[in-house]
């Protein structure tokens, strides 16, 4: 497989052109002929163009690839190793939900050939790979699982925004069906990832190992969360705690905020859906997941009751929130927890404006059902800096004094400003 693949008379697939199925593909496309595949024809477009839709990459990225970009079936044929990067989001239950996950199977399935490798890269609960993909590749190609086919599993380690930890400088975990797929995947990813291979003895241990490094994240930002909870009834700065107890060397330096987007605020409930399957309810993980998803209420409140504090009218109080993104550096909005913010405070019947540099306002309107302002106006009685963007960074207590007015709350979501701000009343996790 790895000879043919470097001659170039096999190809290589990669199903789902997201934030991670993309620099995957283009990455694998300057040593090797990739087809990059994903149902979403207007995505395929832009690629095309070299644009990429989720505003992580630059088109000189996409120079010197051996790639083409299609949504057609028959293109996807032309490969013998796939790559599955789709989604794998929660419902309104926060379930999973593997249909991205199963509907690529079956496009894959479609595709398979006696001979082919399959590797998932798509976050999944241990077992998912095994009982649910694999037998919709055999139904759709015919073929027998080992016998016709090898399949592997590999998490995906993207991590949007940042510049510095990108796919060939971060180590990549492979596992495989057998020796043979194991030894052979791990030779095809090595040939790109400059940082090493860790082989997993096997495909659960793979996904096992990916569902745990989010949830861990997960919990110790919700103890942050609590902490900061339990601090500001004291009328203690947060921050200036963890500044203080992080001189120790072992102390690990987790802090409070938002947790949203596709990863840390989903994949634990893929852990705790198959732990429930077998019996186990979670008490540790979904306390964490209760905290966390509790956040932007309980900053909304906070602002209000500050709000009422300082004599303001709620009814004609006008509260404009910066950042609409899931993270700081980012376009993507999917799951992002600012959302909750906003519902909490309209629930007081506050005037909410929402600003943001790096978000799309027709999206976010599809979405959730509000665009964002075009402006910055000049009398907010309050500001909650949601997302620590770049572009807020430098903000001085002058510039938030000149968009207030005189009995104004600011509330920093992650303590950018702490010790800055001085002319208006300072809040912060």
């Amino acid at each position: 497989m790895i000879k043919e693949l470097e001659n170039k008379k096999k190809k290589i697939a990669v199903i789902g052109l997201g934030y991670v199925g993309l620099p995957i593909a283009l990455e694998f496309a300057r040593k090797y002929s990739v087809v990059g595949f994903d149902i979403n024809l207007d995505r395929i477009n832009m690629m095309r163009k070299k644009i990429d839709p989720s505003e992580e990459l630059t088109s000189a990225d996409f120079e010197g690839c051996d790639i083409v970009f299609t949504n057609k079936i028959e293109e996807l044929k032309k490969a013998h190793f796939f790559i599955v990067a789709v989604p794998t989001p929660i419902d309104n239950h926060n379930r999973p939900d593997l249909r991205p996950l199963l509907g690529a199977s079956v496009s894959v399935g479609k595709a398979l050939k006696k001979g082919d490798y399959v590797v998932f890269e798509s976050t999944v609960y241990p077992g998912c790979t095994e009982d649910d993909c694999i037998p919709v590749l055999e139904n759709e190609s015919g073929l027998k699982f080992k016998k016709d086919f090898k399949v592997g599993y590999s998490p995906e380690r993207i991590n949007p925004g940042d510049k510095e930890h990108t796919l060939t400088k971060i180590l990549k975990i492979v596992s495989g069906c057998d020796k043979e797929s194991l030894d052979i995947i791990a030779k095809v990813y090595g040939s790109i990832v400059k940082a090493g291979i860790h082989k997993a003895p096997t495909i659960k241990v793979a996904e096992s190992a990916k569902i745990i490094e989010n949830t861990q994240r997960d919990l110790n930002i919700a103890l942050m969360n609590e902490l900061s909870i339990i601090f500001n009834k004291m009328g203690i700065n947060t921050f200036d705690v963890l500044e203080a107890a992080g001189t120790k060397w072992n102390f690990l330096k987790f802090t409070p905020g938002l947790v949203g987007g596709h990863c840390i605020g989903v994949d634990p409930y893929y852990l705790t859906h198959k732990a429930s399957e077998i019996g186990y309810h979670s008490k540790v993980i979904l306390a964490g997941r209760y905290t966390n998803d509790g956040v932007g209420s309980y900053i909304a409140k906070e602002v209000i009751k500050q709000m009422i504090k300082n004599d303001i009218s709620l009814k004609k109080a006008k509260v404009l929130v910066m950042g609409a993104t899931f993270k700081e550096n980012v376009a993507d909005i999917r799951n992002s927890k600012v959302v909750d913010i906003i519902t909490e405070l309209k629930n007081f019947h506050v005037n909410v404006e929402v600003v943001d540099p790096r978000a799309n306002s027709d999206e976010i309107n599809e979405v959730y059902g509000f665009k964002l302002a075009k402006k910055i106006d000049l009398d907010y009685d309050a500001i909650i800096v949601a997302v620590a963007h770049t572009e807020y960074q430098n903000l001085t207590d002058a510039y938030f004094k000149k968009i207030t007015k005189k009995q104004a709350v600011v509330f920093d979501v992650k303590g950018i400003y702490k010790n800055k701000i001085k002319s208006l009343t300072y809040m912060s996790l």
